[in-house]
């Protein structure tokens, strides 16, 4: 896989703080940002943009409510590598975005689920007319209706945005379905670029991933170590290793793990475990497999497995959000 029009997209700030509540030191972040700066990579998603007033009493560090003279601090010089932030539908306040101009941020990514696209495409207007890079990202996917996304791909065509990502929230898809919506995205988005978005539950974030990047998918979503919510997502240093690019470089990932990255496993867990594989074989949101991890009953499996299995479970289990 020689081909160079990829950009590959580290998200271990603003994924793995779902993990610690981003409780990052700013040393990791700046030796992360100046690492992945080495190692080739083209952007790095330093966390959310979301609002603090919108989310009253959501205690966090830095990284899930960014401000603009922080980030200052704490990237001193950029380097090629651009900087992504993510927002949410409703907990985004419009007057945080100051113009790109003014701003440390590159791309402003939107995440979505296919009932909000409108919101989300009117906030991509806006960022966009603010001189942004964009994206929509239509999260859990594997529970969309194929008119809705349809539908939604109509607006999706007529608005600015720049990338459309496929994301596999549940972590329950394999290569077939990323080969199917792929060429579905491809051919209904034919002026759009694209991103993949993987989780891990099943250990297929990596196939998954290269499936995309194989079928031209452009903008590669991953996170060193795979740190990300839960089963965490595609590992940076195998994307990098894998894509024969000369531009990459794995050696400084591999110096981010060395020094930050195992201590932080040991006090905070992400990753394949079984219970996030069992939501993701179930398509189900890894919520309930989280709380089972916070308990005195982590690993009670098969009880686990039972009660997401028992037949009066199972329709209330489908909840998209």
């Amino acid at each position: 896989m020689t081909r160079d029009n990829h950009s590959i997209l580290d998200c271990t700030i603003r994924d793995g703080g779902l993990v610690n509540n981003w409780d990052f030191s700013v040393q990791f972040v700046k030796d992360m940002y100046y690492g992945l700066s080495e190692a080739g990579v083209e952007y790095m998603e330093i966390g959310y943009k979301n609002s603090a007033k919108l989310l009253k009493g959501a205690e966090a560090g830095p990284w899930r409510f960014l401000n603009e003279d922080f980030l200052k601090e704490v990237i001193t010089t950029k380097t090629d590598t651009k900087l992504s932030a993510l927002v949410d539908i409703g907990r985004v306040d419009e007057k945080d975005i100051l113009p790109r101009e003014q701003s440390m941020l590159d791309l402003i990514r939107v995440a979505t689920y296919i009932k909000d696209v409108d919101k989300a495409l009117d906030l991509v207007h806006k960022f966009n007319g603010y001189g942004y890079e964009t994206s929509i990202n239509i999260m859990a996917l594997s529970h969309v209706m194929e008119n809705d996304l349809n539908e939604a791909f109509e607006e999706i065509n007529k608005s600015p945005v720049d990338v459309v990502y496929i994301v596999d929230s549940y972590g329950s898809m394999d290569y077939k379905d990323i080969d199917y919506l792929v060429s579905k995205f491809q051919r209904l988005l034919p002026d759009k670029k694209l991103g993949v978005h993987m989780h891990n539950n099943m250990q297929l974030a990596f196939s998954n991933t290269i499936m995309g990047a194989s079928k031209g998918v452009q903008f590669l979503d991953t996170s060193v170590y795979g740190m990300g919510r839960a089963a965490g997502n595609c590992p940076t240093e195998l994307i990098v290793s894998h894509l024969k690019n000369r531009k990459y470089d794995v050696r400084p990932v591999l110096g981010i793990i060395e020094k930050h990255m195992i201590e932080m496993r040991e006090k905070w867990e992400w990753g394949y475990i079984i219970p996030y594989m069992i939501a993701g074989v179930l398509n189900d949101h890894p919520r309930s497999a989280m709380a089972l991890r916070s308990s005195a009953d982590k690993d009670k499996f098969v009880e686990y497995y039972d009660k997401l299995t028992s037949p009066e479970v199972m329709p209330a289990n489908h909840h998209s959000d």
